[in-house]
């Protein structure tokens, strides 16, 4: 006997829809509930079985070797029909599955309980269901099991939805934040090469490098399942990355980071500020004339937990007109000294024959 479809069948299959769960792949949660409700209940057979409109598939399964069957093979499309559980002592003498040729095979299943997986808006989505060789009852104990257990399917399905639309909506932030970013960085470019005062071009520009290092942190923060925590490595890689397009082509911009080091996000923004500045003082001040060079950044870790940025160059160094020791001045200097206190890190500054190098120690976090 075919199951009637359910009276709002529209409704119920679209919020079945909404979890994306059918056709997916087994997954242990699932398994560890059909493996413990056939123990308790003494069952061969237990099923997970979602009802959708033309089949029945089963998220996870013990004791039966389909993975769906059609709809008019369902005892559970009967079960969706009810608020409770639905209980057939001997499935041969049940006018709704007494001519269900999926039960009376070469192993017949004689027994079947299944209990309605109650989704949002108390619409039905399947059953937890067992099914046994032999005619039977289920004890106190075992209907309660399978009525408990029913919502933990439920639960389990509900968090992967919420997990899925969280991650859905960070993605759409994290689009709109890196959409805004750019913008707004094309908006302090532009600004900058028609602004003629010194004093507030040198602040634009200031502000241009701190959203290229916001820019590059959103970037790492993207790609890393911890969003406590970065990778130093591939975040310097952005940031330079994003830099080089600021330098001349006879300065050449390079990162030299080999260890994998994993920091703070905190701490991310005042290593990008740093990293800026040094990178935009030695664009403007090391290689006058077009002189050909390099600017260097490295972060290491010593054998004290301490970390260690060190940023050179191979400019004129020394060999400037004395203007301030670190040769970051200005609105630079000071985002620099705010940065390295923020790091709780000791910050040295040299010029040499051969260049400028930059030195910050700080704590591992």
């Amino acid at each position: 006997m075919h199951a009637d479809p359910h009276p709002l069948n529209a409704k119920r299959v679209s919020t079945l829809r909404q979890f994306e769960v059918l056709d997916s792949s087994p997954e242990p949660e699932f398994d560890d509930i059909v493996d413990l409700v056939s123990k308790i209940c003494e069952v061969p057979v237990c099923l997970v079985s979602l009802v959708d409109t033309d089949r029945q598939w089963f998220k996870a399964r013990k004791g039966l070797d389909l993975s769906e069957t059609p709809i008019s093979q369902s005892v559970c499309a009967h079960a969706i029909l009810q608020d409770d559980l639905l209980e057939i002592e001997d499935t041969t003498k049940d006018p709704r599955t007494a001519n269900n040729g999926l039960l009376h095979g070469e192993a017949p299943l004689r027994f079947y309980a299944g209990m309605p997986l109650i989704g949002p808006g108390g619409m039905p989505l399947g059953t937890l269901c067992i099914l046994d060789h032999a005619p039977r009852r289920l004890t106190s104990v075992q209907r309660h099991t399978l009525r408990s257990l029913a919502r933990q399917v439920v639960t389990q399905l509900e968090l992967r939805r919420a997990i899925r639309n969280e991650e859905t909506l960070r993605a759409e932030m994290d689009h709109r934040i890196k959409n805004s970013l750019q913008s707004t960085s094309s908006l302090v470019r532009m600004y900058t090469r028609a602004v003629e005062d010194n004093a507030a071009r040198e602040a634009l520009e200031a502000v241009q490098r701190r959203i290229d290092a916001m820019s590059a942190l959103h970037e790492q923060l993207q790609k890393t399942a911890d969003k406590g925590t970065i990778d130093a490595r591939r975040y310097l890689e952005e940031l330079i990355t994003s830099l080089r397009v600021t330098a001349p082509d006879h300065i050449t911009l390079e990162h030299l980071t080999a260890d994998e080091i994993t920091i703070p996000a905190r701490d991310a923004t005042d290593i990008g500020i740093i990293v800026s500045e040094f990178i935009a003082n030695s664009i403007k001040h090391a290689f006058p004339e077009m002189t050909p060079g390099k600017v260097a950044i490295t972060l290491t870790s010593s054998d004290e937990d301490k970390l260690i940025l060190q940023a050179t160059d191979t400019g004129i160094g020394s060999a400037a007109p004395p203007k301030e020791p670190s040769r970051i001045s200005g609105i630079g200097s000071s985002l620099v000294e705010a940065a390295a206190s923020s790091l709780d890190g000791t910050l040295t500054n040299d010029l040499t024959d051969s260049g400028a190098r930059l030195t910050l120690v700080f704590e591992r976090r």
